[in-house]
Order: C-alpha cells, then structure tokens, then sequence
C-alpha cells in the first residue's frame, strides 16, 4: 500500500528542449523496427530508505548518471516490465492491462528484495508518457509503441545487501515486428543450457534471466532458427518456455496445454489473456508438464497439430519446426495453424479496439 506522501505524488514536466524534427520522427516510424530507437521523452522516481518514492518526473529522453559502485553493476538488483500503447479503430490511444503489467513487476521486485511500486504511480507514470510522446506511435499494421518500465538499485556500495536507493526509469520506442525474418511460423532450438532452477528467479522479469539465454539464443541465431527453447534444470526433460515467451500446445482432440507456473516460468500477460479466450471459446486448456519426447512424438503422430509462442513483443507466432542435437521435427504443415490464427486475431480485436472487450481489458487515456 503507497504511504499517504506517495499517493499525493506529483509528476513534474520538463520538456525535451530539442525533440526530434517532424521528418527525423516520420523516417523511424516508416521502419521502426523493434527496440532501436526511442520517444522524446522518460519517466524517472527516485526511492530511498526512510522516504519512500519521491521526485517524481516527465523529461527529455537522456542518459542517467550513475556511480561506478552503483550496487545494480555489482549485484544484479535489477527489474523490468514490457507492455505496449495501440491505436485504437477510434483513433484513440489505449493500454492493454496495465494492471497486470504493475502486478508482475512488484512481484518481480519483491523476489529481487526491491521496493515495490504503488500500481497507480506505475500506470499513471505511463499515461503521461504516452499522452506526451503519442505522436511516436506508429500507424502500420501491427505497429505500436514499446513500453519499458524498470528499476535499478543505485546506492554506491560494495556489499552484498538490498540497497537503500532505486530510481524506477519509463522510456518508450516505436516497434514494427519483432521477428526479423517476418516468416509465417518460426524455427526453434532445443537448448542444452537451462534458464532457471527451483528456487530461483525464473519467475521475475529480471534482466540476470535474460543475460543467462544470451548464448543460448546466439547458438539458435547461429544454427539458422528463431528462437530457443528451455527443458527444466533438474531433469532436463520438461518443456518450459522460449527465450521470452510461454508455448501453447494443441493437439488434435481440440484440447489444448502449456507449461504450469512452478516457480521457474516467467508468468506471462499474453499467456493469462490467451487462456482466458480459448476457455471462452469452449476449449480445454489444461496447464501442465510436457516432455521434449513426447513433443516429438505427438508432432511426428499428427496427434499435435499445432504449437504457438506468446508474449507482450511478439504477440502470438507459430512455431513450424523444433531443432536439437537430437534431430529436428516439423509440426503440422510447418506454417500457422487454424487455431493460432484465430486467437491471434481475437486477441488483436481486443488490444486494437476492434472487439467487444468484455473482460475490462483495455484502459484508453488519450
């Protein structure tokens, strides 16, 4: 619960000076590609022992000073969050569960022993960097407007505690689609590295997770595949999730399965909203353990017909040939599948305001 000085925070406005000319802005969001190039303007909020957040600010997009000793160098006290602004069929502007989005990351920064943010300062923090940069989001087709809210531990120390000071930071970049390849259906490889152990922080969005799967990610990229897959570290056996995004698995009983929260899965937003829809649709959607072997066997069967990723960047995308040291198989046609396609759709309806949101998803603000 935010103390009675943190619900009467004030953001103050300092203006980019030198925003970017009409024609600099018009060129990014011809091709704005995804996390390259970024709004006008961030958000900082300063945290410190004893006073709880404070000073909080819109200003010009720039580099933040930061002390050499600064524990986030040192001790990895550091979280993220990535949600996005659509335009809407109205030409407003909208978020999709930003709620959701402000659960995770206290749940993320509770598990990194961080100060926890009060969710109104979180979305509030994005209303007004949205509202402020709205001409950065591009119109194309599948185009939006990156969020990236985090927090970094910024005391100077040498020591290994929670530190005293955090600055949470809000920037924001224009993003087209997040695979380059642009394929229909993308390619994975079956890592021998493995992303988290129970017990761990597999279940924060912290950047240490994500540094871990950088050389795995660079071996697929390398192999000619898309994106990487983890099995469980304790048997190396279990199908847990890619680089950044929870599996779905469909199979040809019209029943549906992805992997189970156990501690060491990033707890998607996507994922959530995707399970809510295909119950709705009348399916069955269990949530359990599912094995590299019988991933293979019910794709060379038929009995799996078809298998997606989702997450907040890439939305949902096919998954048509699965890679490792052990040999590669196609799943289905190796392209979308009917119910992949479909719930995409849906669930783009909804995010664009094409839909009927009937679960209170979308919060517009401008």
């Amino acid at each position: 619960m935010a103390s009675p000085a943190e619900a009467a925070l004030t953001f103050s406005l300092e203006p980019n000076p030198a925003p970017a000319s009409d024609a600099t802005r018009a060129a990014v969001l011809a091709n704005p590609g995804f996390g390259t190039h970024f709004t006008d303007h961030m958000v900082t909020i300063d945290w410190s022992e004893g006073t709880g957040w404070h000073d909080a600010k819109v200003s010009a997009y720039a580099p933040i000073p930061l002390d050499p000793a600064a524990a986030v160098l040192h001790y990895a006290q550091e979280i993220f969050e990535g949600l996005k602004a659509y335009k809407q069929a109205d030409s407003s502007i909208s978020l999709f569960r930003p709620d959701a989005n402000a659960e995770r990351f206290n749940q993320s920064a509770t598990r990194l022993a961080m100060p926890t943010l009060p969710e109104s300062l979180f979305i509030e923090a994005i209303e007004k960097l949205v509202e402020l940069d709205k001409a950065w989001i591009p119109d194309a087709e599948g185009a939006s407007l990156y969020l990236r809210p985090f927090m970094i531990a910024t005391e100077a120390f040498l020591g290994v505690r929670p530190a005293k000071t955090y600055k949470f930071i809000l920037i924001a970049s224009p993003a087209g689609n997040y695979f380059k390849s642009g394929a229909p259906a993308v390619s994975i490889w079956v890592s021998d590295y493995t992303r988290a152990a129970p017990g761990g922080t597999g279940a924060a969005k912290c950047g240490g997770n994500y540094a871990a799967s950088l050389v795995p990610q660079g071996e697929a990229l390398a192999r000619g595949h898309d994106q990487v897959v983890f099995l469980d570290a304790a048997e190396h056996k279990w199908i847990e999730e890619l680089g950044g995004m929870n599996l779905f698995y469909v199979f040809d009983d019209g029943t549906i399965l992805t992997p189970a929260l156990t501690g060491t899965i990033l707890p998607g937003i996507t994922r959530r909203s995707l399970i809510a829809l295909l119950r709705e649709e009348g399916l069955t959607v269990n949530e359990g353990r599912y094995s590299l072997d019988q991933w293979r066997e019910d794709a060379t069967s038929g009995k799996l017909v078809e298998t997606f990723a989702c997450g907040t960047a890439a939305v949902v995308t096919a998954v048509g040939k699965v890679a490792g040291n052990d040999g590669e198989f196609t799943i289905g046609s190796g392209g979308p599948g009917q119910l992949t396609e479909k719930v995409k759709a849906r669930l783009v309806a909804i995010q664009r305001g094409q839909a009927e949101d009937t679960h209170g998803w979308v919060r517009k603000i401008a």
